[in-house]
This record gives C-alpha cells, sequence and structure tokens, in this order.
C-alpha cells in the first residue's frame, strides 16, 4: 500500500529509493525519477534559501505535487490503474522503441499539465487561502522546473548522441518533439487550477477526469510521429543507448554518488 511522503526530505527518500530499484531492474521509470530528484532537490533549496514568498507552504505544495507522481508510480507497480495520462506514460516504458526523450516528455506532461492544478488548489485549501495569493510562488517553483528540464535534456547527447537530427536544444521551445512547451505546461496548469478552484465532490472529480483525458491524448501525440518525423525519430533511436541502468546513471549525473546494480535503500512507499 502506498504511503505518502509527509516532507520533502522523504519525498527525495523515495525518489531515491526508485532510482535504485530502476537500476537494479532496468526499468525506464528511472528516467524521469532521475529528472524528478534534481527539480526536488532544487525546490528543497529554494525553500531554506528563502526563495519563496512562503517557504513552509512551498515545501507542502512540492510534497502534495510529488505524492502525485509517487502514487502514480506505485500503483503501476501493483499492477493497478492510476490517472490515465499516468498509465499511458508507464506503458509506454514497456516498449523499447520509444526515445528515452519521448518518455521523459511523457512523465512531465502527466505530472505538470495535470497534478500540479490539483497539488495547488489542494494546498491552498488547506491554507484556507485565496489562489491568486500562491501565484507568485507557483511561477518560480515552474522557474526552476523549466532550468533542470531543460538541462536534463541538453544531457540527453550523452544517451542519444544522434537527437540533433529532431532540432533539439537546450532552452529551444519550438524543437519538434516538444508538442507542449513548458512554459505553456505552466500556464496550462495554472488556468487549470483556476477551473478546479471552488469546486467540490462530484463537480471536483469530473473536471480532473476530464482533464485527465485530454492530456491523455497530449501524451499520445507525443510518440504519435508519422511521416519523414517518423523515420528521423527511428534513426535517432537506432543510435540511441539500450542499457536502462546506464541511462538512469547518466541522467542522475551524480559523480559522487552512482547507484549500481544490487544496491537498495530502505523501503518508504509499496
Amino acid at each position: 500500500m502506498f504511503k505518502p511522503a509527509t516532507t520533502i526530505d522523504e519525498v527525495i527518500v523515495t525518489i531515491e529509493k526508485i532510482i535504485a530499484d530502476s537500476v537494479q531492474t532496468k526499468n525506464r521509470a528511472g528516467y524521469f525519477a532521475a529528472l524528478y530528484l534534481k527539480v526536488t532537490n532544487s525546490v528543497k533549496n529554494g525553500v531554506v534559501k528563502g526563495q519563496f514568498q512562503n517557504g513552509p507552504r512551498m515545501e507542502e505544495l512540492d510534497v502534495v505535487f510529488a505524492n502525485r507522481y509517487l502514487k502514480a508510480y506505485y500503483q503501476c507497480q501493483n499492477n493497478e490503474r492510476p490517472t490515465a495520462s499516468w498509465d499511458f506514460a508507464f506503458q509506454e516504458l514497456k516498449k523499447s522503441s520509444v526515445l528515452v526523450l519521448e518518455q521523459l516528455l511523457l512523465g512531465m506532461s502527466a505530472h505538470i499539465n495535470l497534478d500540479l492544478g490539483i497539488a495547488t488548489v489542494q494546498t491552498q485549501a488547506n491554507y484556507k487561502a485565496p489562489l491568486q495569493d500562491i501565484h507568485n510562488d507557483f511561477d518560480t517553483m515552474n522557474t526552476i522546473i523549466a532550468s533542470l528540464t531543460y538541462e536534463a535534456l541538453a544531457e540527453l547527447d550523452k544517451v542519444s548522441p544522434m537527437l540533433s537530427l529532431l532540432g533539439l536544444h537546450a532552452g529551444d521551445n519550438d524543437s519538434v518533439l516538444i508538442q507542449f512547451s513548458i512554459v505553456n505546461a505552466r500556464d496550462g496548469a495554472w488556468c487549470f487550477a483556476e477551473e478546479l478552484d471552488g469546486k467540490t465532490g462530484e463537480d471536483f472529480d469530473a473536471c480532473i477526469q476530464e482533464r485527465d483525458q485530454n492530456i491523455l491524448q497530449v501524451g499520445k501525440s507525443i510518440i504519435g510521429q508519422t511521416g519523414a518525423l517518423a523515420f528521423t525519430v527511428w534513426l535517432v533511436h537506432l543510435f540511441e543507448w539500450r542499457n536502462p541502468a546506464k541511462i538512469i546513471n547518466a541522467l542522475h549525473n551524480n559523480k559522487k554518488k552512482h547507484f549500481t546494480v544490487g544496491k537498495t535503500l530502505p523501503v518508504i512507499a509499496s
């Protein structure tokens, strides 16, 4: 049974366990986890350094936000069904033909486009404060997400040396495979939060389900390449690294501590 994290530190330990387990089992789920660990560490540092207007609230938002991803991960591990957009992202991990880039984008799409708006509304509800009060900190957190995402995409050159054929460059919002820009995803998440704000009960659930189905279609568009682009994707994939454990460690990019096959961390959730 999934045990939600209650602090950023618990989120970090749980993500580290996912990375370690993914290396051990050669599970491509470790790709997104490696990226998300960097984001979570940076948000934690932002809270510590006072980069947010309300640090404790931002820690709560980060934890609520992360728990949606962690719950979806463990639901899939236990053969349960998460939200449709996350289910699609995790099912695509089983296909070796899907680019590492595409797999990362599927995770980002489900998490930013769906989870972020929900987590923002739930956090503000806990604080019994108007949604607008969190807007500046919401944008600050998304600036962190964007900068680290572009950094991670730039690092993909190591594992996918032909990726330049797709026109992918760090900070290039118009890259051909990025069907959603991170800026648009952020703005869409805020608009979704505004739509969700104030709804309760069945109306609240129905709004989430409708959004989930829309984001599922976004996910399908990310990998639904046709024509000449499909051939280019195939060519890029031909030269991509094949070892998931090696790819995870490259994305993790921690020279001081690389996880290795056979190494595990204490169980936080199951």
